[in-house]
């Protein structure tokens, strides 16, 4: 299908970080106005989120020696040393080879990622550990791939390609997860359809994931090919806009424009004009955060990466989360912690472009007070330090079980 030009330019910039900031910029002047329907903002209350992040950060790394934000995080879940045991069995391999692995793992890993809801545990059996939320759905994924579950070479478990991937089971994904009646994961079907459409996806982008044995890690040797030769360096925004060309077409019930699909993008009337696209805002939440966990086996494999925070911080309930229940968000009817939401509904996508611009802000005000540069303190570490674990800690302080201050309907691809 070919695109018209103008249809082409506007697809090309929705999957820019530029146009995430743009639109939800445009969103944030407006609260500042008090013109938008759902929420306004209070800045008086950047003092105080921003202390509360850095309390939770020291708390966490009391040197300051914060790691990114990022799927490789939860894999250490309990202070366990998963990733020295799965370093030790892929120390044969080459390191490219080792970096398609951990490419695959991730990715993977990822798109299991959405909300788990409250109700669900993973019980190690390793370690005999439970866990819950993205920690567990983070071990049950790397459980399922070192037993190869991912892959149709039985030779060959730590891999996840395109056969393995297009023909999973529900079965064999709910017994990795350990679904039961009595332990229900919210969105299990939405789950193994986006792993099935993953696994044909990468078919279709033979140069990202190789023709041979089509992977998702494969994505792993097209950026080293095509970095910055004389620096050894890929620019972070590159990383993502593989993800987004690359795995397009996965997310069901999106937007399109001329027939591509768009992703995590979603309307809100008050931006809406005379342009394509005018009224359409980008998030890229999961691609920007499986981002983020690409670009640690890229440092692997001896490449710098640059532009770090041309990246967003993710708006998703734990962050977004931190925003209102800190009081840097107000809602102008109470009434909408009573429902539940779909993803694309204005409230959340004004909740959304709101917690975007507010990242932003919280880490211009935690690095003032800690003078320090983005270079030294870029918005990646800040989320890890951070904003995500103070989003959760806050919501375990004044709601059961931690849940979001907003109720959301996932359909186990958005959150």
């Amino acid at each position: 299908m070919k695109l018209h030009n103008i249809e082409l330019e506007t697809v090309e910039y929705l999957r820019t970080p530029a146009a995430i900031r743009q639109k939800c910029d445009r969103l944030f002047d407006l609260a500042r106005q008090d013109k938008l329907r759902y929420f306004r903002v209070d800045l008086s209350q950047l003092d105080k989120a921003a202390n509360y992040v850095i309390d939770i950060t020291r708390q966490q790394y009391p040197d300051f020696n914060i790691p990114f934000h990022s799927r490789w995080r939860h894999f250490e879940a309990g202070n366990l040393s998963r990733l020295a045991e799965l370093n030790a069995g892929l120390a044969e391999f080459a390191l490219i080879e080792q970096a398609k692995i951990k490419f695959d793992l991730a990715i993977v890993s990822v798109l299991l990622d959405a909300g788990a809801g409250a109700d669900w545990q993973y019980c190690e059996p390793e370690t005999g550990q439970v866990y819950r939320r993205s920690e567990g759905l983070a071990i049950a994924s790397l459980r399922m791939f070192c037993q190869g579950v991912f892959s149709s070479n039985p030779d060959f478990p730590w891999q996840a390609d395109s056969r393995g991937l297009s023909q999973l089971k529900l079965e064999a994904l709910a017994a990795g997860f350990q679904v039961s009646r009595d332990n229900p994961l919210v969105g299990l079907t939405g789950r193994l359809e986006l792993l099935q459409r993953l696994g044909n996806a990468v078919c279709q982008h033979p140069l990202l994931f190789g023709s041979e044995n089509p992977r998702p890690g494969n994505l792993a040797k097209y950026l080293l090919d095509s970095r910055v030769s004389e620096t050894q360096t890929v620019n972070a925004a590159v990383v993502l806009s593989a993800v987004l060309t690359g795995f397009g077409e996965i997310w069901p019930g999106r937007y399109a424009i001329g027939g591509v699909n768009l992703g995590d993008v979603w309307r809100h009337r008050a931006l809406q004009g005379e342009n394509l696209g005018d009224e359409l805002v980008p998030f890229h939440k999961l691609s920007q955060w499986l981002t983020y966990s690409l670009l640690e086996p890229l440092q692997e494999l001896g490449l710098e990466v640059a532009g770090l925070d041309e990246l967003t911080g993710l708006p998703e309930y734990r962050n977004g989360g931190l925003c209102l229940d800190i009081g840097l968000l107000q809602p102008k009817d109470s009434a909408i912690f009573e429902q539940s939401y779909l993803p694309g509904s204005e409230v959340i996508v004004e909740w959304r472009s709101l917690t975007v611009n507010l990242l932003d802000t919280i880490a211009a005000a935690i690095r003032e007070k800690l003078h320090l540069s983005a270079t030294e303190l870029p918005l990646v570490k800040i989320l890890q330090g951070g904003t995500w674990a103070a989003g959760r800690k806050i919501a375990g302080e004044l709601r059961a079980g931690g849940v979001p201050p907003i109720q959301i309907e996932s359909d186990g691809t958005v959150f």
